[in-house]
């Protein structure tokens, strides 16, 4: 059994824009579509198994007073009758018969057992159910579709029902941040957004009368080809115009600029009762949603307000000036008899915290390790200097923008080696023997030194174990894992460690970076597999974790399709960007292994599936090489490779 969340998905701006972009692809003149939308907090979780027929059921509060079960066989004819019925189960129908046609899969049996979405108030729950059961049919067969292509099924999915939606409803499938997403013709570019500030939003349920199929009847009336004046002011608004305003909000987003976000959003209301709303004047004219957006009480609570979805008397969106008036605004909504529900947009941390285990005694690499732990083996460098390892990796660190580093050990005792490394000068007699740039190199080293904390594993409890001892230190930000036993040296004019950083400021969820390996290779590593989120093959989207699995496990399961056909073998590149979720669930594996009486070994590896079944997790390819030096073997390699620039 498996569980899913799915959310709602909010439009900030661009609406309408996804089906006028589609037209692009009978009249060139059509500018593309642009829209901001964001998952939210309020979805559909579900538990889903695999079954012999298709069947709907649920045991969420939430809809207990109207809700029955579904059943159907999984039969292509049937499930489509039931798609056109416009039933209240015709979107899952509909999802199911393109499932059961095109892939020809077996049935599914979903337990709803949360319901938080309103519905049928412009927050795109039809599209919710549409991407959750294309989800679970995606992960209960093993259909290795990447996000994009469940989004592109719950689309399809919902057009097989009486449904009109446009494509950016299925934007859900996403998750719970902010996306970009442009409509060139049949052709959908969707890119994550940064957001520099919490944005408080709140958007509430009108509780009136809207007629989303007439409003889009009269829109579509204008397209491909507009027929009067109007009709040019149409594509205007849902062309250039709507262009620049979605261009200025991802600049004020990125630059946390909430009050001219606020103005924004009341902007592109009045542009959208100028130029848009006269094509369909009976069904836009909303009086409910333009009482509140000039409510002298809802102005002194928000920077600025707008309809929501098709708009009209649907939903309406506000964005509050704080978290206090957030919730004023909830409350004299809800006094209004409205549903109004309270969204945060939370800022993407930027990781200015490092961790690295060195804990260990290097059993593989004694007699050496009696005298020097592993981590201060010299390593010849490209440049002519030799090099300790821990030097090497926080030197990365630094120049990938760390502000502070600490550093897993295994006794207070060890902490002098460190110190007297890092932080105690040469003699003046040692300093007067350097050259003037090795001089100047000395004092890099001190400076490096200040950044320095120290916490220590007294227990040998495994990798997680070791990990959570940093929990203090992480502070309840993201922090980027690195490993204490392996080189890295990057492709590019940016660090691995920087390119990892970047990668999770677009992604916003767990991190790690992934290396190709040979399938003889892949009982030495953890191994993750999943389906490519990119054209270029350089970002996973991660769906199962695996520790050092067996040659002949790993080919049967474990093997990342590629475009050319051939399956590659991602391991974990040794450098990971831990969210506070990571640090939770392993205080939740010490307790549980504390509960049990047990001093069982507690992995990252499995801290980090927990994770990844909740909220996600991805793989990014970067561009530079690991070197190990874990055992004898590898070390020589190392030494032997890294020498050469």
């Amino acid at each position: 059994m498996i569980k899913l969340f799915v959310p709602g998905r909010l439009c900030l701006f661009g609406e309408h824009t996804d089906w006028a972009g589609h037209y692009r692809t009978m009249n060139a003149q059509i500018a593309p579509g642009a829209a901001i939308v964001t998952g939210i907090e309020q979805g559909i979780t579900a538990e889903v198994e695999r079954s012999s027929i298709f069947e709907v059921q649920s045991t969420a509060l939430e809809i207990a007073d109207q809700w029955h079960d579904f059943s159907c066989r999984m039969d292509e004819m049937e499930l489509k009758r039931v798609a056109r019925s416009g039933s209240f189960f015709c979107y899952c129908a509909g999802v199911a018969s393109y499932m059961h046609e095109w892939y020809k899969v077996g049935g599914v049996r979903i337990n709803i057992t949360k319901m938080t979405l309103p519905i049928k108030s412009g927050l795109s729950s039809s599209a919710a159910i549409c991407v959750l059961v294309a989800r679970a049919f995606n992960l209960l067969y093993n259909l290795n579709l990447n996000t994009m292509g469940e989004m592109n099924i719950a689309y399809v999915g919902e057009l097989r029902t009486s449904s009109r939606c446009g494509r950016l409803d299925q934007a859900c499938a996403f998750g719970v941040k902010p996306n970009l997403m442009t409509f060139d013709g049949d052709e959908i570019e969707v890119k994550p957004l940064t957001v520099k500030r919490h944005l408080h939003w709140v958007f509430a349920d009108l509780m009136g009368d809207k007629n989303t199929i007439k409003i889009l009847s009269d829109l579509n009336k204008a397209y491909p080809f507009p027929t009067d004046e109007q009709g040019l002011k149409l594509h205007e608004a849902l062309g250039r115009k709507n262009q620049k305003i979605v261009d200025r909000a991802v600049t004020y987003m990125a630059n946390g600029d909430v009050e001219a976000l606020g103005r924004l959003m009341t902007e592109a209301e009045e542009l959208f009762d100028r130029q848009v709303a006269p094509m369909s004047p009976m069904e836009l004219a909303a009086p409910k949603l333009h009482a509140l957006l000039t409510d002298e009480r809802v102005k002194q609570l928000t920077y600025g307000g707008k309809g929501v979805g098709s708009h009209g008397d649907g939903s309406v969106q506000f964005l509050a000036r704080n978290a206090e008036c957030q919730q004023q605004l909830v409350d004299y909504l809800q006094s209004l008899g409205l549903h109004a529900y309270s969204f945060t947009l939370q800022p993407v941390h930027t990781v200015h915290r490092a961790v690295i285990p060195v804990a260990g005694f290097g059993t593989r690499l004694y007699p050496s390790t009696r005298s020097l732990k592993k981590d201060f083996f010299p390593i010849p460098c490209a440049d002519g200097m030799v090099r300790p390892v821990i030097l090497i990796l926080l030197e990365e660190l630094v120049q990938s923008g760390i502000d502070e580093i600490c550093l897993v050990l295994g006794s207070e005792e060890e902490r002098k080696m460190y110190m007297d490394f890092f932080e105690r000068p040469i003699s003046d007699e040692h300093r007067n023997k350097l050259s003037a740039e090795s001089r100047e190199y000395e004092n890099r080293i001190l400076a490096i030194g200040k950044r320095l904390h120290y916490v220590y594993q007294k227990e040998k409890r495994g990798f997680g174990h070791a990990v959570l001892q940093t929990a203090n230190f992480a502070h309840g930000e993201p922090v980027l894992l690195m490993l204490g036993d392996t080189l890295y040296r990057s492709n590019s004019n940016k660090p691995c460690a920087l390119q990892l950083i970047e990668a999770y400021e677009k992604a916003n969820c767990l991190t790690v970076g992934l290396y190709p390996v040979d399938l003889h290779e892949v009982s030495f590593f953890g191994i993750m597999s999943g389906v490519w989120e990119d054209k270029d093959e350089t970002v996973l989207n991660v769906t199962t974790l695996a520790e050092k699995p067996r040659a002949s496990f790993a080919e049967k399961n474990l093997g990342v399709r590629c475009a050319d056909g051939r399956h590659e073998y991602c391991s974990v590149f040794g450098q990971y960007i831990l969210t506070p979720e990571v640090y939770k669930q392993l205080e939740r594996d010490v307790a549980a292994a504390d509960a049990d009486n047990t001093q069982r070994e507690i992995e990252l590896t499995s801290a980090l599936d927990a994770v990844r079944r909740r909220t996600g997790m991805y793989g990014v390819r970067l561009k530079g090489e690991r070197f190990d030096m874990g055992n004898p073997r590898a070390l020589a390699a190392t030494v032997a490779a890294y020498a050469v620039r």
